[in-house]
C-alpha cells in the first residue's frame, strides 16, 4: 500500500519559495511544488494569476477571521478543498 505514496517523485514534495507581491507587500512563500500545482490551477481556474489569487484569498480571510496565524497552512488547506471540490464536481461514470 505505502508504494503508491512512497514511490511518487520526490520533486512533487520538494518545497519551493516563491517571491510575489501580495496586497503590494514583497513576501516569499514556501510551499512543496505539488501545492504550486494545484494552487496555479486554481488560480487559473478563476481567472487570476496565482499571486492575484493569493492576494485576493488573504484579503477576503482577513475580512472573515483576521489574520491568519499561518498563511502557508491556509494555502494548503485551500488545495484540499479545492480538489475535495473539483471532486464532487466531476461527472459520475457508469
Amino acid at each position: 500500500m505505502c508504494q503508491i505514496y512512497a514511490g511518487q517523485d520526490p520533486h512533487r514534495y520538494a518545497a519551493t519559495t516563491r517571491r510575489m507581491r501580495i496586497n503590494r507587500q514583497s513576501t516569499s512563500i514556501r510551499l512543496e511544488n505539488l501545492f504550486w500545482e494545484i494552487l496555479d490551477d486554481l488560480a487559473q481556474s478563476e481567472g487570476f494569476s496565482t499571486s492575484a489569487f493569493i492576494s485576493k484569498l488573504q484579503d477576503e480571510v482577513v475580512q472573515l477571521h483576521g489574520e491568519p496565524v499561518n498563511f502557508s497552512s491556509l494555502l494548503r488547506c485551500t488545495c484540499l478543498v479545492y480538489l475535495d471540490r473539483k471532486q464532487a464536481m466531476a461527472p459520475v461514470s457508469a
